[in-house]
């Protein structure tokens, strides 16, 4: 029996998503212990998007086998009763076994969140990257919407990326300034490695000025990491969805 859970965690605290050998806490390891406390013996997890240290997940998805029969309800809060206060379930369901919470998903969507104002924030500084500098945002509008559709992302893809291929369609892409927030949404069917946060490292050298909107093109056909802006910092993104045919 496969069984799929949503999975909601605040990155800050943890070494990235994925089971690291040093031992150092991940998310994956949180996960796997509490639902093997359920299910009574040991599970491995699969999700739909390995997350970096700092990056959060409003709805994470991950799927494991198991013989043992339990309750949707027992699945959910049994979990969440042995999980620490950075992560939790959302929601659980039984899926057919053909299922796979990596390979069939066909988009993903990540949220970054940037503080726009000229003093830093205390309350906001491990949810937000903080930009204290003027930003021209419709600049940075025009410069996303030239990553539409299906491109070489190379310029964007992270040295320890492990993808097949960096060729990726961005099917949306929104940059919304709500008061002192600008707020980045981008869904694709897939991410190369470090993708999002290039690109939004990118975006920032044109909103300040430092870059015209179409050295955007550029840089996308240039196919060189070097060329493009840095890495943005890891607690502005948010992994926001998967999605399935199924669930």
């Amino acid at each position: 029996m496969k069984i799929a859970l949503g999975v909601e965690y605040f990155g800050k605290n943890f070494h990235g998503w994925q089971i690291q050998k040093s031992g150092l806490r991940t998310v994956q390891s949180e996960v796997e212990s509490a639902l093997s406390e359920v299910a009574n013996h040991s599970v491995r997890v699969f999700c739909s998007g390995r997350t970096d240290t700092g990056v959060h997940a409003v709805e994470q998805v991950i799927h494991f086998e198991t013989d043992t029969i339990r309750t949707d309800r027992a699945w959910l809060f049994g979990g969440n009763v042995n999980l620490p206060s950075d992560v939790n379930f959302k929601w659980v369901k039984i899926v057919s076994d053909d299922f796979h919470a990596r390979f069939r998903a066909f988009a993903r969507s990540y949220q970054y969140k940037i503080y726009h104002h000229p003093v830093r924030s205390s309350l906001k500084a491990d949810y937000y990257l903080w930009e204290p500098r003027a930003l021209n945002v419709d600049d940075m509008r025009s410069a996303a919407a030239l990553l539409l559709g299906e491109h070489d992302f190379s310029c964007f893809r992270g040295s320890l990326c492990q993808a097949k291929s960096p060729i990726k369609t961005i099917d949306h892409i929104q940059i919304d300034s709500i008061e002192d927030e600008l707020i980045l949404n981008i869904k694709a069917n897939a991410f190369l490695h470090h993708m999002v946060r290039n690109i939004v490292g990118t975006l920032l050298k044109i909103g300040r000025g430092e870059k015209r909107v179409e050295w955007m093109s550029q840089v996308l056909e240039g196919k060189d990491r070097k060329k493009a802006g840095p890495t943005a910092e890891p607690q502005g993104l948010y992994f926001m969805k998967a999605f399935y045919e199924e669930i």
